[in-house]
């Protein structure tokens, strides 16, 4: 048997809102996806990101509840370079988006970032310091 991870899923509140977050990360996603309950992409490489409304998820497990206190699972963008980071940082930020860790030099060698996604995930942004 061969497992493989082929999927990321978000459960998300605003469908809308989530998606014109991730755009603005530079994900391709299709126009009008957000009038749509489920939607999925393929990233290079073949993994998929997908997003579903709470109401999806409760139509298979009534029982789902969002979680409380604390991310277990945090999608990191590779940036450029410091300059790109900065700037996206700024943009989503001025976008609406919550800055949780304004850009950082981190001591492991990368510019640093972390955001809040609508639905109050983390989401990081890195890239390489040069040397």
């Amino acid at each position: 048997m061969t497992v493989r991870i082929d999927l990321i899923g978000f459960v998300v509140a605003d469908m809308a809102r989530s998606l014109e977050f991730y755009r603005r990360l530079g994900l391709e996603i299709p126009a009008g996806a957000e009038s749509e309950d489920h939607v999925e992409i393929t990233l290079p490489g073949g993994i998929r990101l997908g997003w579903d409304t709470i109401d999806v998820v409760k139509s298979f497990d009534p029982e789902w509840t969002a979680p409380v206190g604390g991310h277990r699972m945090v999608p990191a963008f590779l940036c450029d370079s410091p300059a790109e980071l900065d700037q996206l940082f700024a943009d989503l930020v001025a976008a609406g988006a919550e800055a949780h860790k304004e850009p950082w030099d981190a001591f492991w060698g990368q510019r640093y970032a972390i955001l809040r996604d609508p639905d109050g995930n983390s989401v990081e942004l890195f890239a390489p310091l040069p040397e």
